[in-house]
């Protein structure tokens, strides 16, 4: 049995074996982070979105061993808060492969940032433009225009950005008090059925952003296309060389000379991870299995309240007789169910339960609420250097 610092390298974590072994080695509840589908996945959508720098989006898992292997895939990182930069700047990230995209910011974050060596920053309106004023030898900033998306699953419009007819004075008060304007950033959203949003947002920018060159108002070289991008969780999604077909065909009429960028997180992240739960108990309650799990909503299945997300799950025992069955989390309050009417095989207390695609927005907003500890993240198929196979935060 290999040790906590020395577990086999490049194996498959999601397979039915290496889950009970890390299990055994690492206790329950678990969050698994296979760095290679981590790889994969960074490389889908860079095959999908060639010539697009992909700037991975701390917020979903801002794991060490995730942040290390994307840099060490050669990508950038977006960062959106003073905890991602020291956490960043601890791992010996490049600053000038950091952007902070996070609309509204407090001073003491914006110094923090730019003492770390990041540059770029986004802003949305007059009152943020101006918190630049003190910062303009060393700050450049995309601003970010709202194209609202009711089909996405997460409106990010409704709460950043702001509207296409205000962004050249936007533009205008930048240029009046010093502050260079570097291009556009928007996002329309996450988990879209389609990329037809994201193509109109597109098209809106490459439009406005000739004007505000014409206007000599910056230099408009840079456009930010976000982030959202979809993966499967209970139900499929289009693949993600079609669902960016419409994209890059839009991306190709841009000018040469302008630099695109994106924010991906989930889509990079999510599918890399599984959770492992035990069962703590059992009850039968109105002909139902109610099976008692030692994660739920408040802890790693949080992103089934705040994302809306429902993740796969599935035992890892095995049985052809299949009963009504409910998964609830470990806690006392009664809105801690994972799943309801599922048809599993009869569980006792220390089978495991498996949720797939649950590296997004899961740990990340997991709480210890009842004093219930959040889930162990282990890192496997790391390389050499790497750090966070066991969390550190």
């Amino acid at each position: 049995m290999p040790s906590r610092n020395q577990r086999p390298r490049f194996i498959d974590p999601f397979q039915p074996a290496h889950i009970r072994r890390l299990v055994k080695d690492f206790g329950s509840p678990l969050l698994i982070v296979d760095c290679e589908r981590v790889r994969v996945q960074y490389k889908k959508l860079r095959k999908a979105l060639p010539g697009v720098d992909l700037h991975y989006a701390l917020k979903p898992m801002p794991h060490p061993a995730v942040v290390t292997t994307i840099l060490g895939e050669g990508g950038f990182l977006d960062l959106a808060t003073t905890g991602e930069v020291h956490l960043v700047q601890r791992l010996g990230a490049d600053p000038k492969r950091c952007i902070h995209t996070h609309p509204i910011k407090r001073d003491q974050d914006i110094r923090n940032a730019v003492n770390f060596g990041v540059r770029t920053f986004v802003a949305d309106n007059p009152d943020e433009v101006r918190k630049f004023a003190r910062y303009t030898d060393n700050t450049e900033l995309l601003l970010r225009v709202s194209f609202r998306s009711p089909g996405a699953v997460c409106d990010l419009s409704r709460k950043f950005g702001c509207d296409p007819e205000d962004l050249l004075s936007l533009a205008r008060l930048a240029a009046e008090i010093g502050v260079e304007v570097r291009g556009l950033s928007y996002h329309v959203g996450s988990q879209a059925g389609d990329s037809a949003k994201h193509v109109e947002a597109l098209n809106a920018c490459v439009k406005l952003m000739a004007t505000a060159r014409r206007e000599k108002l910056g230099a408009f070289d840079t456009l930010d296309i976000g982030g959202g991008f979809p993966i499967d969780y209970a139900q499929p999604v289009t693949d993600i060389i079609r669902f960016c077909e419409p994209i890059r065909e839009a991306l190709g009429k841009l000018p040469k000379r302008v630099r695109v960028i994106a924010e991906p997180g989930r889509f990079i992240v999510g599918p890399s991870t599984i959770g492992v739960a035990s069962v703590m108990g059992r009850a039968k309650r109105e002909g139902h299995w109610w099976y008692y799990l030692d994660d739920g909503l408040y802890g790693s299945y949080s992103g089934q309240l705040y994302d809306h997300a429902r993740y796969p799950v599935e035992p890892l025992r095995d049985s052809s007789e299949r009963l009504p069955s409910v998964l609830a989390g470990p806690t006392c309050d009664s809105i801690d169910v994972i799943a309801e009417n599922l048809m599993l095989p009869e569980l006792k207390a220390g089978d495991l339960i498996v949720g797939r695609a649950m590296g997004a927005y899961t740990w990340a907003s997991a709480s210890e609420f009842n004093f219930f500890p959040k889930a162990t993240v282990v890192a496997v198929n790391t390389k050499p250097g790497d750090e966070g196979s066991v969390t550190p935060l």
